[in-house]
């Protein structure tokens, strides 16, 4: 009978920093980003507790990229791999071991955008309609005009908060 094991992770964080991109001498491109968590609970006295977490998170080659282009501190993210400890000796002869998520899917969870501020409302460019207004469909029993028609005026621009979009 073959035993089963499972090293999975599943998180939803705050990113601590910015995320920092490399290559390996081969190539691969490695990505490492800081996510904090927290719990929050209640003592039997009524206390409210919170506790955060700290975590390593690792992503490699196309996911590490995309990770280096759409996410930014205070970012919002969910992130999906598995526990990697590695061990090592340091320079004054103690033995370290870090452990750390290597990362196989991360979906942006917010609607920030790099250099918004933090808390801070999220400022977007309004959309601006298109320069060439689309040629009016005429039914044949009309008579066609000779002189030109001014463009249709532009609609109103409202400014939309990406936190009211519901997906």
């Amino acid at each position: 009978m073959s035993s089963r094991s499972l090293n999975k992770v599943t998180l939803i964080g705050n990113l601590t920093r910015d995320p920092e991109l490399r290559y390996t001498p081969t190539g691969a491109a490695v990505c490492t980003i800081g996510l904090a968590t927290n719990r929050t609970w209640v003592t039997d006295s009524g206390e409210k507790k919170e506790e955060t977490e700290f975590h390593r998170v690792v992503a490699w080659n196309k996911l590490a990229e995309l990770c280096s282009q759409l996410l930014a501190k205070g970012r919002k993210v969910y992130v999906e791999g598995r526990l990697r400890t590695s061990a090592w000796q340091a320079t004054d002869g103690s033995q370290r071991t870090s452990t750390e998520i290597v990362i196989e899917d991360m979906i942006v969870l917010d609607s920030k955008r790099p250099g918004a501020e933090e808390g801070g409302e999220v400022h977007t460019a309004p959309v601006q309609p298109p320069t060439t207004a689309p040629a009016p469909v005429k039914k044949k029993a009309e008579k066609k005009e000779t002189k030109e028609e001014a463009p249709p005026a532009a609609a109103p621009t409202e400014e939309v908060n990406p936190d009211d979009i519901p997906f």
